[in-house]
């Protein structure tokens, strides 16, 4: 398991408190509580690459009254990074033909004279890295009164982004037990997650790319979204930005260099350790963000929701895990379970003593799981071919599903008056209506009736047309 040097963010006391209040001196942007909060008119409007926020709700994300929680998963994400080993070419590439090719730089654009480009590549950020340590703080707090007799079970993917961050959420929760002058066991650190390695098999529920027919064909409807959306919102853009810095038409600069050029802005902060927020991001008005963030939230929908035929199957293998963790059952599935691993209770473990889980991958992976658990199915087909479509979404976004960092509770409860268990999921603090399984005005289903609902999952989703 890689070992990660800890010391920037426990030296953060303040995560140590259960209130949301940064330490004194600190950008006060990120917090334990609310997530990345400095200008949300913008920075909630990155797509996949914003920072976790807490997402406005209608219903209330606390435990009701009257009841105790008696089960608690949570589905995460990794935490900001650098960009990935092919994006960082192309945006040191960019950079580097802007500033050779531009002769002013005046007013807001004066900074790229003398910027130097030196993001790395897949690694998580410092800030990632506490964005991790208060979602493990934030997951003790609600749930700390079941891990008084209850060990967190951990799973990752084989990513080392991945694996670093179920580290980093690991010390804000055993952090926070330490402190819990109620909690009856402190616990073992550091904890030993399961690692889900190709190397044990083909089967890794927490990961997209095992269905063939997808991976082959399916790529082309979500690719002619974003191409088509990049058509209708970019061009304002380029013809500004080429009025705005002269020498830039040598540049040749694409649509999609356009779009890269806007990658920056999340990438340089999230690559800041507060969090600061880059000059990059104030080369573009708050309506381009809402459409650059709606070119995100387009390629996500048609490549891993509901508006790609395969996308919801791809995540039925961890929905009937999480059904087995929830019944105390073993897995019943035949798609994307690893059974070497599910059917040993060192490695998948239900039932007593087993209330507590943590699983940590990535954005597209996380998609395809919502989609199959049905959240978000009533949501119109998202319009991609005029100016007007970002204004009317049809309520999906993937900034509030899965940004940076991004977390889902499911969550059973024990309630006065109430004769069978109920639960409710929240996706970054949003209550999730779960109207497939009839839920009540708090957004809780019994727990045979969410089992029910997940018949698409029981069933297979489409896994046969995966391998025709």
């Amino acid at each position: 398991m890689v070992v990660v040097a800890s010391s920037v963010f426990i030296l953060l006391l303040t995560v140590l408190s259960r209130s949301s209040h940064a330490a004194p001196g600190r950008n006060t942007c990120d917090s334990l509580e609310n997530g990345y909060q400095c200008r949300p008119n913008v920075t909630h409007h990155w797509g996949q690459y914003s920072s976790y926020f807490s997402v406005p709700s209608d219903i209330s994300d606390e435990i009701p009254h009257g009841c105790r929680v008696t089960f608690a998963q949570v589905l995460s994400r990794h935490g900001a990074r650098d960009p990935t080993t092919y994006k960082t070419a192309l945006y040191k590439v960019l950079v580097d033909n802007i500033q050779r090719s531009v002769t002013s730089f005046k007013g807001k654009y004066s900074f790229l004279k003398n910027y130097e480009y030196s993001l790395g590549a897949e690694q998580l950020s410092v800030f990632g890295q506490q964005q991790m340590f208060n979602s493990g703080a934030k997951f003790y707090n609600r749930y700390g009164a079941l891990a008084g007799q209850n060990p967190l079970f951990i799973r990752t993917t084989v990513s080392h982004r991945v694996i670093v961050s179920a580290e980093n959420f690991t010390q804000g929760y055993h952090e926070m037990m330490r402190h819990d002058k109620d909690a009856s066991r402190k616990g073992d650190y550091p904890y030993s997650p399961v690692v889900l390695d190709k190397n044990q098999g083909p089967n890794v529920t927490l990961s997209h790319n095992l269905c063939d027919a997808y991976e082959r064909r399916n790529r082309s409807i979500s690719d002619e979204a974003r191409e088509t959306w990049a058509s209708v919102f970019i061009p304002p853009i380029w013809t500004r930005l080429h009025r705005d810095l002269p020498g830039l038409d040598s540049v040749n600069l694409r649509l999609s260099d356009i779009v890269l050029l806007m990658d920056l802005c999340p990438f340089e902060t999230v690559a800041s350790p507060t969090g600061a927020i880059s000059p990059f991001c104030y080369l573009f008005s708050e309506q381009e963000w809402q459409q650059y963030s709606y070119f995100k939230s387009v390629n996500t929908y048609y490549a891993f929701s509901h508006g790609a035929t395969l996308g919801p199957t791809q995540g039925v293998g961890w929905v009937n895990e999480l059904i087995a963790r929830m019944t105390a059952s073993p897995v019943e599935d035949v798609t994307s379970v690893n059974h070497t691993l599910d059917d040993d209770t060192k490695t998948f473990p239900v039932g007593k003593g087993h209330v507590l889980f943590a699983d940590f991958g990535h954005d597209n992976g996380m998609t395809t799981i919502f989609s199959a658990m049905g959240l978000y199915n009533d949501t119109k087909p998202l319009a991609f071919d005029h100016l007007d479509s970002a204004k009317t979404n049809g309520g999906y976004s993937a900034a509030w599903t899965v940004p940076f960092a991004a977390r889902m509770y499911v969550e059973k409860m024990e309630c006065e008056g109430e004769k069978k268990e109920l639960v409710r999921v929240i996706v970054n603090d949003r209550v999730q209506p779960l109207k497939q399984c009839g839920a009540d005005r708090l957004g809780r289903c019994t727990l045979d009736a969410f089992v029910s609902s997940l018949e698409f999952a029981r069933n297979g989703g489409k896994w046969d047309k995966c391998f025709t």
